[in-house]
């Protein structure tokens, strides 16, 4: 290992990005080795989250991964103690989440998928924002970054379980926010639009302003670095969450009853 990069892993702890195997938290996770950032990388697939990391250790930088199903929260929760444990973290990128909606041909979505989406976008990555905080207070220092979407600012009629966990994360992120601050813990909620990645390839139709998975975690690397609360990208996404507001609820009703929406299985 060069001394440049011990010398730039010696600045902090760990960064920890759950959903690490593709995507987005891939891309993180080249990104921060780049930095000679040590890591601590998790995800559901096995190969893929091994290859993502063999990357990362071609940089010269550790790497510690874990295969887990954020469907188990509990389990979640003592993971993340247990690798703090060992690899105190610095920054926690809670990246992992699924996409779904009612197939065109369904008339409500499926229970199973609702719950699914809610341990998974919401329940499970609060609660190890929660645990991330415990373990960053006591260091005095740390970041937390949720991951949530554009689709939360609206009520989505056809995914209506996508729209509300991504909601939920972002009133968490938001209280979050507010208690960790004094403490000298950030923590930053980004709300993406259409990333390409494989859970926005599932979708059927247009997909406007999609940005690359390797732009948005540039994106997401410089809020960090910035503490910025909340990241809005592409930036015309602000400014239809502005329009949105100013829209009354009866024609907003309307327009988003209208919208048609499917994705392949």
């Amino acid at each position: 290992m060069t001394g440049k990069v011990a010398s730039r892993m010696d600045e902090g702890g760990y960064v920890l990005i759950t959903g690490a195997s593709s995507g987005i938290g891939a891309e993180l996770a080249a990104l921060y080795a780049a930095r000679g950032r040590g890591l601590v990388l998790w995800g559901r697939d096995a190969v893929r989250l091994e290859n993502v990391a063999g990357h990362a250790r071609s940089r010269g930088v550790k790497v510690h991964t874990r295969v887990l199903d954020l469907m188990d929260g509990a389990a979640a929760i003592a993971a993340l103690r247990e690798d703090d444990g060992s690899y105190p973290l610095d920054i926690a990128i809670l990246a992992a989440g699924l996409g779904d909606m009612r197939r065109g041909n369904d008339v409500v979505e499926r229970a199973e998928d609702v719950l699914r989406l809610g341990l998974v976008n919401y329940a499970t990555p609060s609660a190890m924002a929660a645990a991330a905080a415990e373990c960053m207070v006591k260091r005095g220092r740390g970041h937390i970054v949720l991951i949530g979407s554009v689709a939360a600012f609206h009520a989505l009629p056809f995914a209506a379980a996508y729209s509300g966990s991504k909601a939920g994360i972002k009133r968490f992120s938001e209280a979050q926010q507010m208690a960790l601050a004094p403490l000298g813990i950030g923590v930053t909620l980004v709300s993406p639009g259409f990333v390409d990645t494989p859970m926005s390839r599932r979708v059927v139709g247009a997909k406007p302003f999609m940005q690359s998975a390797s732009a948005a975690a540039r994106r997401i690397a410089d809020a960090v670095d910035r503490n910025r609360p909340h990241l809005v990208f592409p930036f015309i996404f602000s400014v239809l969450r502005l329009i949105d507001t100013l829209v009354p609820w009866p024609f907003k009703r309307r327009i988003l009853s209208a919208i048609k929406a499917d994705q392949m299985n």
